[in-house]
């Protein structure tokens, strides 16, 4: 699997440490001339860009062609209501608390099917071209959290959350898809959608520790992570997950995240100011890269325009 990453390191038409979204079912003319001279190191595929299994394995194809070369091909296919492919052309899976009560009654047999769900899911990505899933969630369930999260938990248990979302990450890589794990430091206690505004965590920084972190510190070993628009006030009273220096630090020395770090999507409306400062702030704070989904061509000219060219640092962390 490794040999992907190493050929996306090595393709000099990557220019910008970006991942964006496309506007519709095929690349227009203007997208093909942007994507062209800028050099994203991704996409990320929605609902919005699928029509049928032909029209999407033409779509990512023409992607990479664009790009002359290897490039990362995202998508959210966690099964349940966050699934990007769906019936009738793929099959329906099951969402993350379906796999939470089967592990309630048996463990292990819970593991064995979440880690076969998800080489199903995998073989259909493969398929298509895709390369990347976000998944596994590995944000708690507590009494407060939002619906936005919701059924998409793994559960309310450190150690079942980590073994559902550990078979999570094996069934995908089975079959060489890579896994995101989502929402790091954790999300599961919000109480309003960051899509819709910013939310606050007031939990002390022991509470955190003991519980939101452990998971991911558990399964620190995935080469990408994605960010939680959340602002944690025992953390850093300031910024949010995304933008704060401090939490990063914390995301890479305590957690033990060393891989590669993506933002959630910078559209957002938890991130405040213009797109050019959502950059600077993320990419400050120790992202290694932004991921940018609603294929707004003024928003993606202003972030192209703030984005430093691909630095060698995240070159070896693909190619390592």
């Amino acid at each position: 699997m490794l040999g992907l990453l190493k050929d996306i390191s090595k393709n000099k038409n990557i220019k910008k440490p970006v991942i964006y979204g496309i506007s519709g079912h095929f690349l227009t003319d203007e997208e093909k001339f942007f994507f062209k001279n800028n050099g994203c190191i991704g996409f990320i595929i929605f609902s919005r860009n699928i029509k049928d299994k032909i029209q999407l394995k033409a779509l990512i194809k023409s992607l990479k062609e664009l790009m002359d070369g290897e490039i990362l091909i995202l998508i959210d296919q966690e099964g349940g209501r966050v699934a990007r492919m769906k019936d009738p052309h793929w099959k329906c899976y099951p969402n993350g608390e379906f796999f939470a009560k089967l592990y309630k009654e048996n463990p292990k047999n819970a593991v064995s099917m979440v880690r076969k769900n998800f080489s199903e899911i995998a073989i259909d990505l493969a398929e298509m071209g895709i390369n990347v899933d976000c998944a596994p969630v590995l944000d708690l369930q507590f009494p407060q959290t939002h619906l936005v999260i919701g059924d998409r938990s793994y559960g309310n248990e450190v150690q079942q959350v980590v073994d559902l979302g550990r078979g999570v990450c094996e069934g995908l890589l089975s079959q060489n898809i890579y896994p995101v794990i989502k929402h790091i430091p954790g999300h599961g206690r919000a109480t309003c959608d960051s899509h819709l505004e910013l939310p606050i965590v007031d939990a002390s920084y022991e509470e955190l520790a003991k519980k939101d972190f452990e998971v991911f510190k558990k399964l620190s070993d995935q080469k990408f992570a994605m960010t939680a628009h959340i602002l944690y006030t025992s953390l850093d009273k300031t910024n949010c997950a995304t933008t704060s220096s401090k939490i990063i630090k914390l995301i890479r020395e305590e957690i033990g995240f060393k891989n590669i770090l993506m933002s959630d999507d910078l559209s957002m409306k938890a991130l405040g100011g213009s797109f050019s400062q959502r950059v600077e702030k993320t990419m400050i704070a120790g992202c290694d890269l932004i991921l940018h989904c609603n294929g707004d061509m003024k928003e993606m000219i202003e972030i192209n325009q703030s984005l430093k060219n691909i630095g060698d640092e995240l070159l070896n962390k693909l190619s390592s």
